[in-house]
């Protein structure tokens, strides 16, 4: 009796899950830890700091530098698009030629075997035997015998003309082939300089009024200080050669001669352009890039410069820093990717990037990577 009431009282037995209890179980267990876990973590893992505004300024810069080197490969692609293009249009011309030439010689060729037809039913020797004026006759003869030399010539002309036709329409091919990777290219530059832009600005964005403000002052003072008065009278600075005071435009523009007319009519364009805005792309006259202002301004003076900054270095003669003469092209970073037109007294006047319009700085500003004299 005891035993049994013993019994009665005891536990019973924990029977373990099995099959698919014990998988239902695991689970819930699994994902109790990890909710746990996750709470227990929440806010536990620092957030990213924001970049300081040194941080913004430095990547602003990077930005910029980045867009005018893509700006320069699309200055490129667009030179190259605008070739292509000119080539298939004067290919699709002399194939136009060439097919009314091949038609011309076709219609004469068909007009000479319709009158054959009508003539040649009977056989030569029976128009002799039949002619009453045998001399007559052999004129005659000779006659076709020409115009058969003719048919013969123009047969092989029209076999020229459709040899060189389908030449002329397989160049065509491949310059359209052409065309469209150039054009390819130039979306492609063109949406990697719209992109640096933007985002550029967007982190620009992220700066407090003061901290854009001192970013401008800073940006102006490495690309020479704010620009001179511009040729409109607007407002404007620029920077003294060898000092760090500014001057108005009445100041004198350059203290070292050009070395020649074509020089000083550079030099003089690009003084009218002071204060206009830069713009990627753009070779005046309301706006300019870097390679086209100083394209720009050497077409003024009636010299052709190539458009872009690293095929502009190899366009004149190679000058040392040293050797620097108003009219000198300068060019600055590894990638030659930046170009402004020498005034002398060590300045330049430039266009420097977006936000920045066409002014005055000195050279010493930017990484110097080479010089040439153009005329």
């Amino acid at each position: 009796m005891a035993a049994h009431r013993k019994s009665a009282h005891r536990k019973p037995k924990q029977r373990p899950f099995t099959g698919p209890a014990a998988r239902t179980a695991a689970t819930l267990a699994l994902a109790g830890a990890a909710t746990a876990t996750s709470a227990t973590g929440a806010g536990a893992a620092p957030a990213e700091p924001a970049p300081t505004a040194a941080q913004v300024r430095a990547k602003v810069d990077r930005l910029y530098h980045d867009a005018e080197v893509a700006t320069e490969k699309y200055n490129g692609a667009k030179e190259k698009e605008a070739a292509a293009t000119q080539a298939v249009d004067a290919l699709a011309d002399e194939a136009a030629r060439r097919t009314d030439r091949l038609n011309t010689a076709r219609h004469t060729l068909g007009s000479m075997a319709t009158a054959q037809y009508r003539t040649g039913a009977i056989d030569p020797a029976v128009q002799l035997a039949l002619s009453s004026d045998p001399d007559s006759y052999l004129e005659r003869a000779a006659h076709l015998d020409r115009a058969g030399d003719r048919q013969a010539s123009l047969l092989s002309n029209i076999r020229r003309q459709l040899s060189g036709i389908a030449r002329v329409k397989a160049r065509a091919d491949q310059e359209t082939e052409a065309l469209a990777a150039r054009r390819a290219e130039l979306d492609q530059h063109r949406t990697a300089i719209r992109t640096k832009l933007a985002d550029a600005r967007t982190l620009l964005a992220t700066l407090t009024a003061a901290e854009r403000a001192a970013y401008e002052r800073a940006a102006d003072a490495a690309h020479g200080g704010s620009p001179a008065t511009s040729a409109d009278g607007s407002t404007a600075r620029s920077e003294r050669a060898g000092t760090g005071a500014h001057a108005d435009r009445s100041a004198p523009r350059a203290s070292v001669a050009a070395p020649n007319s074509r020089a000083a009519r550079a030099v003089s364009f690009a003084h009218g352009a002071i204060g206009k805005p830069y713009v990627w792309g753009a070779t005046g006259p309301n706006a300019f890039d870097c390679s086209g202002l100083t394209q720009a301004a050497w077409k003024a003076a009636g010299v052709s410069l190539p458009r872009t900054t690293y095929t502009q270095i190899n366009a004149g003669q190679r000058v040392s820093r040293s050797e620097l003469a108003p009219g000198d092209l300068v060019f600055f970073y590894s990638g030659i990717s930046h170009v402004g037109l020498y005034i002398g007294g060590g300045q330049m006047i430039h266009a420097p990037r977006p936000g920045a319009p066409v002014r005055i700085a000195p050279v010493s500003q930017m990484p110097f990577a080479g010089a040439t004299r153009v005329a």
